[in-house]
C-alpha cells in the first residue's frame, strides 16, 4: 500500500556570496527549517523523520543542523548526493511518506562554502580516485585538459560539442544567462538581483570558452527546506489550502549512454536527465505539455540548453532556438527558472533542490510575487549532479 506524499511547508534562506554572512550551517538550517515549519502549520514535534542533504560539511552534520529546530531524538539521515544532494532529500523524504513509514518528514538541505570555482574532486594531475574520473576521462580524451575549473570545463566542452554539432551560438548561450539574471531582479532571496543585457555577458570574464562568468553559477550559503506528508496528515490538519502534491518523481543514475559516445554533452548528464523525465512523466501521467512553470539545473547556461532537450520541450539540438524565441520566459509556453536558477539565484549544493521545490511551491499558491506565473497549475523540478545522480520531480496543486 501506498500513500500520496504532499508538499505542506516551504522555506529558505536568502543565497549569499561565502562569508557576507557571519553565520554557520546550522544557523541556516535553523532558518529555512522554522520557516517551513511555520509555512506548513506544523510543530517540529510532529515530525518523524529528517533527511538532510549537504556536501561539503562533516559527517552527522544534519543532526546538528536540526538541533537547532529541536531535541525529540527523531531519526536523522545524512545524504551527499553532489549538486542533486537537496532533490534527493526531497525523494527520500516522500518515499517515507508513500511507503507509510511516516505521516511527517522534513527535507533539509545547506552548504556553507569558500569563495572561488567549485573544483572537480581531484587535481588537474591525477583523476583516478575521483568519482568522477570517468567522466573527466571522457573530457581529457576528446579536448585535453585544460587550466579552467574542471567544472567549468567539462560543461564548457560539452557548448562547445553542441556549437559544433548544432550550430547553436554564443548569443544563444548568454541569452540564457540574460534570461535568469532578469528573472532573478524579482527574487528578494537570490544572490544576484542585477539585470543583465547579453552583451553584458558575453563581454564578461571568460571562465572557459564559451562560457564566460555570467553565464555561470557561483558558490553561494544557503539553506532550504520542505515539510513533505502524507495524505492522511494533511485531512487531519485541515492543510489543503497549503498542499502541493508530488505528482511522479525519479532519480536516475549514469548508464552506458553517458559514457559510449565519448561526448561531454552525455558525460555531464543529458542521457540520465532524459531518461528521469520519461519515468516522471510515466509515474505522474503528466507530460511536459502540462507543465506551466520550470525550475532547472542550469549550473552552466549549455545546461539549461541541454535540459530542453532532456525533458521533450524541444528536438534535439533546437535548444538555441527555443531560448531565442522566448518561449522559456514570461509571455512563452513555459516559464523557466523563474527564481533566477543557479546562475542568479545561487547555487549552495545541498539547498539548491530544494529551493527550486520551494519556488515552484510558492508559484502553484500562487504566492510568487513579482515573480508569479499566471495561472501556473504544474511544474517540473530537474536537479543533476555529476558522478551521477538526476532528479526530476513534478509538483501538481492539490
Amino acid at each position: 500500500m501506498t500513500t500520496k506524499a504532499y508538499v505542506v511547508g516551504v522555506g529558505m534562506t536568502k543565497f549569499e556570496k561565502p562569508e557576507t554572512r557571519d553565520w554557520q550551517y546550522w544557523d541556516m538550517a535553523r532558518e529555512a527549517g522554522t520557516a517551513a515549519l511555520a509555512d506548513a502549520g506544523v510543530p517540529y514535534a510532529r515530525v518523524e523523520q529528517a533527511a538532510v542533504g549537504y556536501c561539503f560539511q562533516p559527517s552527522t552534520a544534519g543532526q546538528r543542523a536540526v538541533y537547532e529546530l529541536g531535541l525529540t531524538g527523531l531519526p536523522v539521515h545524512n545524504l551527499n548526493n553532489n549538486c542533486a544532494t537537496g532533490s534527493t532529500a526531497l525523494m527520500v523524504a516522500r518515499q517515507f511518506v508513500e511507503g507509510g513509514i511516516a505521516d511527517c518528514v522534513l527535507a533539509l538541505g545547506f552548504e556553507k562554502m569558500s569563495r572561488g570555482s567549485l573544483g572537480g574532486g581531484a587535481g588537474a594531475g591525477d583523476f583516478s580516485t575521483s568519482p568522477v574520473a570517468r567522466h573527466y576521462g571522457i573530457m581529457a580524451a576528446a579536448h585535453g585538459f585544460e587550466a579552467s575549473p574542471p567544472t567549468a570545463q567539462i560543461f564548457g566542452n560539452a557548448a562547445r560539442e553542441h556549437m559544433e554539432r548544432y550550430g547553436t551560438t554564443e548569443v544563444q548561450l548568454a541569452a540564457v544567462g540574460a534570461k535568469n539574471h532578469r528573472h532573478s531582479a524579482n527574487n528578494p532571496n537570490a544572490q544576484f538581483q542585477d539585470v543583465r543585457t547579453v552583451d553584458e555577458i558575453l563581454a564578461a570574464k571568460t571562465v572557459h570558452r564559451p562560457l564566460t562568468k555570467l553565464q555561470c553559477s557561483p558558490t553561494s550559503d544557503g539553506a532550504a527546506a520542505v515539510v513533505v506528508v502524507s495524505e492522511r496528515f494533511v485531512a487531519e490538519h485541515g492543510l489543503q489550502d497549503r498542499a502541493v502534491e508530488i505528482a511522479g518523481q525519479a532519480m536516475t543514475t549514469d548508464t552506458e549512454d553517458s559514457f559510449a559516445s565519448g561526448s561531454c554533452v552525455d558525460a555531464v548528464g543529458r542521457p540520465m536527465s532524459r531518461a528521469a523525465a520519461r519515468l516522471a512523466y510515466e509515474r505522474s501521467g503528466l507530460g511536459i505539455e502540462d507543465v506551466d512553470v520550470v525550475e532547472l539545473h542550469d549550473c552552466f547556461s549549455i545546461n539549461e540548453l541541454l535540459t530542453y532537450e532532456a525533458l521533450g520541450m524541444c528536438e534535439e539540438g533546437a535548444s538555441g532556438k527555443l531560448v531565442e524565441s522566448g518561449a522559456t520566459t514570461y509571455g512563452g509556453r513555459w516559464v523557466v527558472n523563474p527564481s533566477g536558477g543557479l546562475i542568479s539565484k545561487g547555487h549552495p549544493l545541498g539547498a539548491t533542490g530544494l529551493a527550486q521545490a520551494a519556488e515552484l511551491v510558492w508559484q502553484l499558491r500562487g504566492e510568487a510575487g513579482a515573480r508569479q506565473v499566471t495561472g501556473a497549475r504544474v511544474g517540473l523540478a530537474h536537479n543533476i549532479g555529476l558522478g551521477g545522480a538526476a532528479v526530476v520531480t513534478l509538483l501538481r496543486k492539490a
